[in-house]
């Protein structure tokens, strides 16, 4: 910078002193110090488009605000992870399966229940009533062929002979069945009928059944030089056999139904309730978790915890599980009742 100097005028020393006092009052005078050139970090893309003014006067680059969103979210997770509140809460299974347990627990006891009981066995006995008398009448029309063969003697077929053979068994199956069936009603009703008569009767029918059923296929009853057809004997008396079986099993059976005691208040075994399995498992559970409920007491005595506090609370408190926190409540609420 240079500075023009004036040119004094011939014979004049007081322009001459002034202007050599301004030369001097100028030259003392400190220069401003230039400013420095704003300089942009473009080492990073996010940078771009940012005024020299906001890098170096504000400093809210894109950066910092990307850094402080960070440093925010990494606070409130450290601050959310300690809450166990998310795994205190029941998940679709869990819910399913007590939802399960619990349906199971009131069928239980609902069977416990006399009018049940008594329901549950008059559908059983109607069952097994039924199912007898259906394999007793295929039983004896199994035997009817040889009922037949042995009543026609080798009479041709069609013959006025061969038909009639095809009757003797179905009147006697169904003067049997008659018996049969009435021991099984009044079996059903409590009033078992165990006649000798009726029974000798029933033996009779069997008897004859089974005996025209085995006879053609015994070893004197076939022809000279044949040999003895075992398997065919055993078809045959196969109906008989467990029509003979049918008969003398299902009036036992019905004796034992009509013996039943629906009350529970017999000398029959029954079922353990479900109140005593309980009161057992809160026993035994209370026992295992002795050193949390000395733990919840003194909280409770400190006032950290309510008197009744509920199970959420003791589990939020002692740091436990949901089962061992329900245990400690019950055992709490048993201590104060």
């Amino acid at each position: 910078m240079t500075t023009a100097i004036p040119t004094p005028a011939p014979g004049g020393d007081d322009d001459i002193s002034r202007v050599l006092a301004e030369i001097e009052q100028h030259l003392l005078e400190p220069t401003p110090p230039h400013p420095p050139p704003a300089t942009l970090d473009t080492t990073d893309d996010d940078t771009e488009g940012d005024t020299a003014q906001e890098a170096v006067g504000l400093g809210e680059t894109k950066r910092v605000r990307r850094l402080r969103a960070e440093v925010a979210e990494a606070r409130a997770l450290a601050a959310l992870q300690d809450d166990d509140t998310p795994m205190l809460l029941d998940t679709p299974r869990v819910r399913q399966r007590r939802k399960k347990a619990h349906e199971a627990a009131r069928l239980h006891l609902l069977g416990q229940d006399p009018a049940m009981r008594a329901w549950q066995a008059a559908r059983m006995r109607r069952l097994l009533v039924g199912a007898a008398m259906l394999a007793l009448t295929l039983a004896l029309a199994w035997s009817t062929a040889g009922v037949q063969h042995f009543a026609a003697e080798g009479a041709e077929a069609w013959s006025p002979g061969w038909i009639f053979a095809w009757l003797v068994e179905p009147f006697m199956s169904i003067a049997l069945l008659v018996v049969v069936g009435a021991r099984a009603y009044l079996g059903t009703r409590g009033q078992p009928l165990n006649d000798r008569k009726l029974i000798r009767i029933e033996y009779l029918f069997l008897g004859l059944t089974l005996g025209m059923n085995a006879w053609p296929y015994l070893p004197w009853a076939l022809p000279d030089g044949t040999d003895f057809p075992l398997s065919r004997l055993v078809l045959h008396v196969l109906g008989p056999i467990v029509a003979v079986a049918v008969v003398t099993a299902l009036p036992i059976i019905l004796a034992a139904f009509s013996q039943l005691d629906h009350t529970g208040s017999g000398g029959g075994l029954t079922g353990l309730t479900y109140s005593a399995n309980a009161g057992d498992r809160v026993r035994r559970t209370a026992a295992e978790v002795a050193p949390l409920i000395e733990r919840a007491q003194l909280l409770i005595a400190a006032g950290t915890l309510p008197a009744a506090p509920s199970a959420y609370k003791i589990q939020r408190a002692l740091r436990c599980g949901m089962d061992d926190a329900r245990a400690v409540r019950d055992a709490l609420a048993e201590e104060a009742a």
